[in-house]
């Protein structure tokens, strides 16, 4: 891209300044095509997943009626809350109630600016890439406190103060954790921080050495808190607060809320691949070598795609799989384990970063045996959920 602009800049003759401003002009024209086409068709299919998984988790079906095996069911769900009445509570803070939902959605579109895809697959590399992430993503709880507010029901007040306390808690851990990924590689770029990894699987940081290993999993849940997933759900939950800062929303301005809220699966999953798992990284090709072909920026798309997908999928499991916590449990997590771990995290990976060579390889290898260890009680565990299944129900009946 950086090419196309100083062809173009040259072209029609514009200065300096003139190239800078037409840099960015690009960098927010292609985030804009990419949130637009691919954040928001997977945050409508990614729906239909999930519900799906979850009808396998509960031995029911899950949508299969509109389209081949109920595939098009996002999209008849979009459409119907597309043309629902636009409600607003007559006793509410109109211009705030309309308002509110939209920082949520310019903070889940603005973080594709430096989420990468491939090597060169990517709006912007800035240089701060993982601050501007983590600063944008805050958009969310700008927007969830107003709805609550502007809603002028209790049950949406208590939801918006919730999010608030829980947002703020676990962006703490969530830096903290992130700072060890960033100090291996010496860089915020998002692009840097994956080059400085391997494309073999006990060359990424989260094998790099115990506290690395440790870290990943606050920032996994920390990000599951901060997205406000089940089992972290408390500012929507719908057993004690209806359903939260959104319960007074109705048609297009509630599918926004949830076209966020599903978007960001990608975005925690993406923002844990690139940090942790290698992210678009290849086995045993250099980045100087994947830089010299399409091809391998294509087979990079497709590594980067298989990780964060994977996530997706595990973050969808853990939904159907865990109950709500309760508030005091939650804050409680945060403050006395999560951010006291973190803290351990960033300080142990700065006294590791002294040891030798020879030994930082040791420990990356029993780490990933220890992943793989992991790795292989939990398809265990699927497993004998699919066999408990096969016994007791008749699968053809989910076909």
């Amino acid at each position: 891209m950086e090419q196309l602009v100083l062809k173009l800049a040259e072209k029609w003759g514009l200065g300096p300044i003139g190239t800078e401003y037409l840099a960015v002009l690009f960098m927010v024209l292609v985030a804009t095509i990419i949130a637009a086409g691919f954040a928001t068709l997977f945050a409508g299919a990614v729906t239909w997943v999930e519900r799906r998984v979850a009808g396998r988790i509960q031995s029911r079906i899950g949508p299969n009626r509109v389209g081949p095996q109920g595939i098009l069911q996002w999209l008849a769900d979009g459409l119907k809350a597309f043309f629902k009445e636009d409600f607003i509570p007559p006793e509410g803070d109109r211009t705030l109630f309309k308002m509110s939902v939209y920082f949520p959605v310019i903070g889940f579109f603005a973080v594709f600016a430096v989420l990468p895809f491939s090597q060169k697959l990517i709006a912007a590399d800035l240089n701060v890439g993982v601050f501007y992430a983590f600063s944008v993503t805050s958009f969310t709880v700008i927007g969830i406190v107003f709805a609550g507010w502007a809603s002028n029901n209790k049950w949406s007040l208590l939801g918006g103060m919730r999010s608030v306390a829980q947002i703020i808690s676990y962006e703490v851990p969530i830096a903290l954790s992130a700072l060890v990924p960033i100090m291996i590689a010496g860089s915020l770029s998002t692009q840097s921080i994956i080059s400085a990894q391997g494309g073999w699987p006990w060359q990424w940081f989260v094998f790099h050495n115990p506290f690395a290993f440790v870290a990943f999993f606050v920032f996994f849940v920390s990000n599951l808190a901060e997205g406000n997933r089940i089992p972290f759900d408390l500012p929507e939950g719908e057993s004690e607060l209806v359903s939260g800062y959104s319960t007074e929303y109705s048609g297009f301005r509630y599918l926004l809320f949830y076209l966020v809220e599903w978007g960001n699966l990608y975005v925690m999953a993406a923002l844990s691949t690139l940090l942790f798992f290698g992210g678009w990284r290849i086995p045993g090709v250099s980045t100087e070598l994947m830089a010299s072909s399409w091809w391998y920026q294509l087979i990079g798309l497709v590594v980067f795609w298989i990780k964060a997908f994977t996530f997706v999928f595990i973050i969808i499991q853990i939904r159907w799989t865990l109950p709500r916590v309760r508030i005091d449990q939650f804050m409680n997590m945060a403050w006395k384990y999560m951010i006291p771990f973190a803290f351990v995290t960033f300080l142990g990976t700065g006294i590791w970063l002294m040891f030798p060579r020879w030994f930082e390889i040791l420990t990356q290898w029993v780490l990933f045996l220890i992943g793989l260890g992991i790795l292989g009680i939990f398809f265990w565990r699927v497993k004998y959920t699919l066999d408990y299944i096969k016994a007791k129900v008749d699968l053809k009946f989910f076909i």
